[in-house]
């Protein structure tokens, strides 16, 4: 699982000093999604760092400086169009629905579907040129899977 994770974000160049503009949009989407419900819960905040630091191969200060990045692009964005364009530019659409599996799995980490996290669900997959089909397949495959783990 981690491993397809991890060939997500293979497309990014690996800067040490400045996080690149699909690694801050790949960041920001996801920070979006965890905040979505207006509480960062601690297993979102975890499943979040742990899946940049393993895709984008980053170390504790790079993680920090990607993680701050993305916090200060998403303050100063109006809307979510930005990091989606930067994305669509970069990724084919395996990639994009590997992404939009992650969106599922952080709305899932912790057991419960908010209503904000299923409209901004809706609304990245529309941005991403994701088919409201492809995503209710990923949503189910992951809720699938944590129905197995449990």
């Amino acid at each position: 699982m981690l491993s397809r994770l991890r060939q997500l974000f293979d497309a990014a160049p690996d800067h040490a000093d400045q996080p690149d503009r699909l690694q801050v949009a790949s960041c920001a989407i996801l920070l979006e999604m965890a905040y979505a419900d207006h509480h960062l819960d601690p297993r979102e905040e975890e499943l979040t760092l742990e899946l940049l630091r393993s895709r984008f191969n980053l170390d504790a200060e790079a993680l920090r400086l990607l993680m701050n990045e993305a916090r200060k692009a998403r303050r100063e964005s109006s809307d979510l169009f930005q990091f989606a364009r930067e994305i669509n530019a970069s990724f084919g659409l395996e990639e994009k629905l590997e992404l939009m599996e992650t969106l599922w799995r952080i709305v899932y980490v912790d057991g419960i579907l908010d209503k904000y996290e299923d409209a901004l669900a809706r609304q990245l997959a529309a941005l991403l040129h994701i088919s409201p089909r492809q995503a209710i397949d990923l949503k189910l495959r992951v809720l699938n899977e944590i129905r197995g783990q449990g």
